[in-house]
């Protein structure tokens, strides 16, 4: 599934504004510290990643989303091959990008 442009230009400008963070290392580090408001996780990460974050997400209350490719997630943002990324401290913009994300919420 490709993301939208919508998704992608929101996701862009969450990491401009300082909001994102990618990789798992700073985003365990984001969930651990409360500061991830939301996980944005790609389809075609490894199945121990999906369910790292998905456990993660559970025990530390946040919400999460699989969606998109690693690709067009790391295009999106700027960066290279990253799989799992955090929106963080910013409400609005978990917000707005969850609903992008989640059809059910449209």
């Amino acid at each position: 599934m490709q993301i939208s442009r919508q998704t992608a230009s929101m996701l862009s400008l969450c990491q401009r504004a300082g909001f994102m963070v990618s990789g798992e290392q700073a985003v365990e580090l984001a969930v651990k510290d409360k500061r991830a408001k939301l996980i944005i996780i790609a389809q075609d990460a490894s199945e121990n990643t999906k369910k790292k974050f998905l456990n993660k997400s559970n025990h530390y209350n946040v919400n999460v989303v699989v969606y998109g490719s690693k690709q067009d997630l790391s295009n999106a943002v700027g960066k290279e091959n990253k799989a799992v990324f955090a929106v963080t401290d910013n409400d609005g913009f978990a917000q707005r990008i969850l609903q992008l994300t989640d059809p059910a919420l449209s």
